[in-house]
């Protein structure tokens, strides 16, 4: 039996042909697509580990395992030949509006079971289970009480994941005749196609090597990355309307043979136009500079490199207050740590978008001297785009338009449409600043989580304030850092003060390198720095800087009067001078815009700013890049200026303050506050009569409480650790008074037992560990009863959603419009009745917590509800009320101004 060319592969996106029919691209054509797409991703974007990781799995050499991966990529879509798929209602059809494949059911061999079109199994799926069998009967290592422990089920299994989701184990039994258990898979003809596809695809693709290794978690992860990502470059259609056979084609083995060199030719163009090839890191420079200095950036400057040459990457490990300083080391040691490994990239990932916002400007100078060949530069984290091409599309527009700043980050986006600026693909950029977030959601079973892995496998990493994300952050961290290290991902981790939290990360690592699980210490001096390598997992302590940074003394005063009374009080004096610079912190938007209102009636020749995280994303964006100017260390210090803010900006970087005032918050939250500025430390006022925001433990605030009394004066760097050793000490309770301490003990094991909580749901939610995968896929797809994207996202942080404000009034002809800002009316809501453009609304879109929102949810025209780019966006129609926009809820009412959204609770 000849192959079938009329079983299609691709259409969606391709039109029509001159007689109204769809047009369609032979499955065989996208299989031999992928495979050439395959090949060049091997030999040009894999770095030189990923590809021995593989080839080492397999017990193949470099070539072989390349053809192996190019012939296993061709057949990740060989599931579409079934049923169901190739006879969907909505699949290509004529002009008369017939399925083109309807002529198949009409013939004797494609003749189908009565339930065929019911089975609901995906063609991924129906891959893995068919391809089993067939790896098998070409001499693959099988098992048949073991499957998933051998190369035969693993690689079907690894293909039938590209769509995002591993699938069970397919057992023996099941892969002798799988058509009994999903009849869509058809028999007959059916079933010879199958055959046929598959052994001309490997015939083709020259892929006669039998490999008799197995699939480690290393040679999964690059395996399906390869795959995958082949498979969407592949899939792009205008390039496939360039490559669509017509007339005559019949896909004979001579004209697979001609298309297959077509493929091959087209695939470095695809490649290519996804700004993916080209990047690496330059040789570092030799720190002839520090030979004659100390500190920490002298330490690890002359002594990172000797630690890689003689072990290979691995982990560094900095604790020391953040600084710019801190973060310059950390970049430098990553620098080294890329280029000893070949890496294509760097990630840096921070606790919140705010920080990655304020830290964009430092990396993209430093990818400037550390990166060589192409890259692009993508901001990445959950506010700072809605769909990515299209908003920073708009943001360009907007640029040149009326001078609104671009997103930060985004005006570094040398095409704005490219392919690779979209969600799933975001991440293979080769420079990325955003959360920690997405390093998390790659040891979550979330789809395409596997897609993360891949990207970070060819980068560097870089975590900044990696202890700074609660409970289940840290389970999650640990078990990223064991892939990691399982991976042989080079990463640099800074953290403010070494602690158990820190310790246990080190430890992660290095199990995921295989080393022992005798305990490791971080060096408790500040600031102080480690190593692990990644080849064995041992962990190597450097000479610590000679000279500890010069210890400053940090001032620490707690106040009780009225808030706003002590704030005015404590800013008094930088007034009375006519200089001076300080930030003032409060615990929502609303007592921020409150508070900054106070000010600037208060004090006419102090310059107020206002910052939170509640405002529209252009004016947050623009207040940002003012912030870091008027605040820089040697800013405009001519007129006394205060910024008024949030804890959005607890872990920006670059700055400067002569004092800091903040309500009650935990320990490590002031400390971060207040050490942001680098080594001038400014005064802590600490406000006790202040709200403390309703995310923080009462247990740790009762304890920051006591620990800080009336206030201290702490030396930083040198007594950070053990200040934040005592605000957890056993003993605090003992040294108080009864009832105090019966108060105290309670507030302490209601945390003990949400951490426990949060631990245990963290390690259930988590992806197992790359040594206890036991040859199962699957696993790290595992679908738990009960987790749901709530769950996810209360994992990841409080549930967000963006708000757009609208203003409606009537224009002159008495009909109803909506204005995107009050009193533009060029401003005017695109297509109000319909779907708007995602583009236009990205300027103005707003965070707001979920549950502030929730009882608004149907304020949102029905069609935004239809389309993915607005699925998290809420509108809130606002109406004019003594002079100001406001939105009321049975439980809240919005009130927008220039200033932002303020949020009041009715009472």
């Amino acid at each position: 039996m000849p192959l079938d060319h009329r079983l299609w592969g691709k259409a969606a996106g391709l039109g029509r042909d001159v007689r109204g029919a769809s047009h369609t691209h032979p499955l065989i054509c996208h299989l031999l697509d992928t495979a050439a797409v395959a090949e060049v991703v091997w030999g040009e974007l894999l770095t030189v580990h990923q590809r021995s990781m593989v080839a080492e799995a397999l017990q193949v050499s470099d070539e072989q395992a390349r053809t192996l991966a190019a012939f296993w990529a061709g057949l990740h879509d060989i599931g579409k030949i079934s049923v169901p798929f190739q006879l969907h209602e909505g699949g290509p059809k004529s002009a008369d509006g017939n399925l083109l494949t309807q002529e198949l059911s009409e013939e004797p061999g494609y003749v189908h079971a009565a339930g065929a079109m019911q089975d609901r199994q995906s063609h991924e799926a129906a891959a893995h289970w068919w391809l089993v069998g067939s790896f098998k009967e070409i001499g693959y290592p099988s098992s048949k009480r073991r499957p998933q422990s051998q190369l035969s089920h693993a690689v079907a299994q690894m293909l039938g994941g590209h769509g995002g989701r591993f699938h069970p184990v397919v057992h023996d039994k099941d892969t002798r005749c799988p058509a009994a258990r999903h009849p869509g898979m058809g028999v007959g003809s059916w079933e010879d196609q199958r055959r046929i596809h598959f052994h001309e695809v490997r015939r083709v693709v020259g892929a006669k090597p039998v490999p008799q290794g197995r699939m480690t978690p290393g040679a999964a992860v690059v395996l399906t990355g390869l795959v995958v990502l082949s498979d969407w470059l592949a899939s792009i259609d205008g390039e496939i309307l360039t490559r669509l056979r017509e007339g005559a084609w019949t896909g004979n083995p001579d004209d697979l043979d001609t298309y297959w060199q077509i493929a091959r030719s087209a695939a470095p163009g695809l490649v290519r136009q996804a700004d993916l090839l080209g990047t690496g890191f330059a040789r570092p420079s030799e720190p002839a500079q520090w030979e004659r200095t100390a500190g920490l950036g002298a330490s690890m400057a002359r002594q990172v490199p000797e630690l890689v040459a003689a072990h290979g990457p691995g982990m560094v490990v900095v604790t020391a207050p953040p600084s710019e300083e801190r973060t310059e080391a950390a970049l430098r040691a990553a620098a080294v740590l890329g280029h000893a490994a070949n890496a294509r990239g760097l990630f840096y990932a921070l606790p919140t978008g705010s920080a990655a916002d304020s830290h964009m400007a430092q990396v993209h100078a430093f990818a400037k001297q550390a990166l060589t060949g192409p890259w692009q530069s993508l901001l990445l984290h959950s506010s700072s785009r809605l769909k990515p091409a299209e908003s920073t599309e708009q943001w360009a527009h907007a640029n040149v338009s009326d001078g609104v700043s671009a997103e930060p980050g985004e005006e570094w986006v040398p095409t704005a449409n490219s392919w690779l600026n979209s969600h799933h693909r975001a991440l293979l950029a080769a420079l990325g600043t955003g959360t920690v977030d997405e390093l998390l959601q790659a040891v979550m079973p979330v789809k395409f989580n596997v897609m993360r892995l891949f990207a970070f496998s060819g980068k560097v990493v870089v975590v900044d304030e990696a202890h700074a994300r609660g409970a289940w952050g840290q389970k999650l961290m640990l078990r990223f850092l064991e892939w990691a290290a399982a991976l042989r991902i080079p990463v640099v981790l800074a953290a403010t003060a070494a602690d158990s939290s820190v310790d246990a990360m080190l430890a992660a690592y290095r199990r995921g390198a295989g080393g022992g699980r005798e305990p490791v210490t971080q060096p408790r001096r500040s600031p102080g720095w480690s190593f692990v390598d990644a080849r064995s997992g041992c962990g190597h302590l450097p000479q610590q800087p000679a000279h500890a940074t010069r210890a400053v003394p940090l001032g620490i005063t707690v106040v009780d009067g009225t808030p706003y009374g002590e704030i005015r009080a404590a800013l008094a004096p930088i007034v009375a001078a006519g200089k001076g610079r300080a930030a003032v912190y409060r615990s929502t938007p609303t007592e921020a815009i409150r508070t900054f209102q106070q000010l600037t009636e208060d004090f006419p020749g102090l310059k107020v700013t206002l910052m939170h995280e509640q405002m529209r994303n252009k004016d947050r964006w623009q207040r940002l890049a003012a912030c870091q100017s008027a605040f820089a260390s040697a800013g405009d210090v001519s007129r006394p200026s205060v910024l008024v803010t949030t804890s959005m900006l607890e872990h920006a970087r670059g700055l400067h303050f002569d004092l800091v005032i903040s309500g009650p918050a935990p320990l490590g939250a002031l400390l971060a506050r207040v050490l942001q500025g680098g080594d001038d430390r400014p005064r802590l006022v600490v406000l006790r009569a202040d709200k403390a925001s309703e995310l923080d433990d009462a247990g740790l605030l009762r304890r920051t409480e006591l620990l800080l009394g009336a206030g201290r004066t702490v030396a930083v760097p040198d007594e950070l650790p053990h200040l934040l050793d005592e605000v957890y000490a056993d003993d605090v309770a003992d040294r108080l008074e009864r009832p105090a301490a019966r108060e105290l003990q309670q507030l302490d094991n209601q945390r003990v037992v949400r951490e426990r909580r949060a631990g245990g749901t963290a390690r259930w939610l988590a992806v197992p560990g790359p040594w206890e995968l036991d040859g199962d896929l699957s696993l790290l797809s595992r679908d738990h009863t009960g987790v749901e994207p709530e769950l996810l996202s209360s994992v990841l942080g409080e549930d967000m959603v963006h708000v757009v404000c609208l203003h409606g009034k009537n224009d002159r002809h008495g009909n109803k419009v909506y204005l995107l800002e009050d009193g533009l009316p060029e401003r005017k809501l695109e297509r109000a009745n319909r779907k708007p453009k995602p583009g236009q609304l990205v300027r103005y879109l707003i965070p707001v917590p979920k549950r502030l929102v929730e009882a608004v949810e149907d304020d949102a025209d029905g069609p935004w509800r239809g389309m993915a780019a607005l699925k998290n966006v809420l509108r809130l129609n606002l109406r004019p009320e003594d002079g100001r926009w406001v939105y009321t809820s049975p439980k809240y009412r919005f009130c927008m101004s220039e200033h932002g959204l303020a949020v009041d609770e009715l009472s």
